[in-house]
């Protein structure tokens, strides 16, 4: 019986594959190879550069949420993209480092991105 190839290792195979599905924030991070002296190759993905805040264009790709009691990133994510694990669109879109800062105050108002809102990679980045 053949041996089952690691998702890392299958993906290295198809050439422009990225080994991160599109749903992931980091689809759109590059990949670098890091070679050792004894020639080994390591990869890596290279930083995630967020959109910048403030843009001009932010208000036609974002909606205002007023936080509620016993709200979570997760759960705003889930209503607004029906996929919780979409928080960190949310996350990028707002000041916060810490993502639980998007919902512990009731009454705050945060962005929620539109589909498709965020510059893609090659346009402006802080």
């Amino acid at each position: 019986m053949a041996e089952i190839e690691p998702y890392e290792s299958a993906m290295d195979a198809i050439p422009g594959a990225h080994p991160y599905p599109r749903s992931s924030r980091y689809h759109d991070a590059e990949i670098g190879v890091h070679r050792t002296p004894d020639g080994a190759e390591v990869r890596y993905t290279k930083r995630r550069l967020l959109p910048p805040l403030g843009d001009e264009r932010a208000d036609d790709e974002s909606a205002t949420h007023t936080v509620s009691s016993g709200e979570r990133p997760d759960l705003l994510a889930q209503r607004y993209f029906g996929d919780p694990g979409q928080w960190w669109q949310i996350a990028d879109a707002n000041p916060v480092l810490d993502p639980h800062e998007l919902t512990d105050e009731a009454g705050r108002d945060i962005r929620i991105p539109h589909a498709g809102g965020f510059p893609v990679p090659g346009d402006r980045y802080v």
